[in-house]
């Protein structure tokens, strides 16, 4: 099973199953309403931004109009139930942008909105479930410019970029033309977007200019690369992997600021996410356990020097994780797989 992982958990009854899961003493509930939540940032104004896939509503086709993905996950249906909300300090939840455009496979998973970042106080967000593969026959894939009212404009056409600049080794059976952008982060100025399905981080200013800065594909093959963080002299990558989960085969990479790739930290298993502190890596880990993802199997592990210590556990199909001002992790909880409105952010003290 070569699918990428947020296309292996629409089942009606996986939030339902959530409930029984027990999380470790360090995990909270923060904001609950959320639909299928991903990537998460905290904003200057103190407030919590939430990308959210969202509801999956719609059923608008391009099917001979377009490449499609592959059955049995394509062809998806477009619409526009995706958005962002954002979370006060006290862990209110309010929606900045409704009507985004989503997608939903015909095994149920749904592709929305990615991530979110800031430059300065502007906000930008990162859409993965628009593209003419996803339903949208003149939509893009895109980085958008979100403003405080709730509009949005496009600033970089991603969908573009990838039909121009096909990577070396992408897999045939399990392509999505438009790609499954999942993880945005900001850096001097610019951006670095990871996309998991080809395999590749690309450089995006907010002029619209896209660069490839590596093809994971063409070195480690189908990996699966899903989250960025910035170090000294370049980059820390983590990576998903395929299906059936073997724990331990996910992995850190280092990638220099010129694209070059090494990989330093094997011994991650299903690696969503990651946020470095100091000399630490803490890594958001979908599910544990071999086969397929099942409920309370997330963690977030902590990597220090040569050695790698859960420091929580019990999450549901976690997506997405950020640094928090007050020191603590938080984390989009039943991030896929559930119905409108199971979706959570948890906040986990680091011991």
């Amino acid at each position: 099973m070569k699918k990428l992982w947020w296309l292996t958990l629409s089942f009606v009854v996986f939030a339902a199953l959530a409930a029984y899961a027990q999380t470790s003493s360090n995990v909270s509930v923060f904001a609950t309403g959320f639909s299928n939540p991903r990537g998460l940032k905290w904003g200057p104004d103190g407030n919590l931004y939430v990308a959210e896939a969202g509801t999956g509503a719609g059923n608008s086709s391009t099917v001979g109009q377009c490449l499609q993905v592959p059955a049995p996950v394509g062809p998806l249906l477009g619409g526009f139930g995706a958005r962002i909300s954002k979370v006060s300090p006290s862990g209110t939840r309010s929606t900045l942008v409704a009507n985004l455009p989503s997608a939903r496979a015909q095994i149920g998973d749904i592709l929305g909105v990615a991530d979110v970042a800031f430059i300065g106080d502007q906000l930008y967000a990162l859409l993965t479930g628009s593209g003419c593969s996803h339903g949208h026959i003149n939509g893009h894939n895109a980085v958008i410019k979100v403003d405080a009212d709730g509009s949005w404009t496009r600033i970089a056409d991603l969908s573009a970029f990838l039909a121009l600049h096909p990577v070396k080794n992408p897999e045939p059976d399990d392509f999505e033309p438009d790609g499954t952008w999942y993880n945005m982060i900001s850096v001097d100025g610019n951006f670095y977007a990871v996309e998991p399905n080809h395999g590749e981080v690309d450089e995006i200013t907010t002029g619209g200019i896209v660069t490839r800065l590596i093809d994971l594909s063409e070195t480690q093959g189908h990996v699966v690369p899903t989250a960025i963080a910035r170090i000294k002299n370049g980059f820390y990558v983590v990576n998903l992997n395929t299906f059936p989960i073997n724990p331990g085969s996910s992995a850190r990479y280092t990638v220099s600021n010129v694209g070059g790739v090494t990989k330093i930290k094997p011994g991650l298993t299903t690696a969503v996410s990651v946020v470095v502190i100091g000399d630490d890596t803490y890594v958001l880990e979908l599910s544990t356990d071999p086969g397929f993802p099942a409920p309370g199997k997330g963690a977030v592990v902590r990597v220090r020097g040569t050695s790698i210590a859960t420091i929580a556990d019990g999450l549901t199909a976690p997506t997405g994780m950020t640094l928090g001002p007050d020191g603590a992790l938080y984390v989009s909880n039943i991030g896929t797989g559930g119905p409108p409105g199971a979706g959570q952010i948890v906040k986990i003290t680091i011991p």
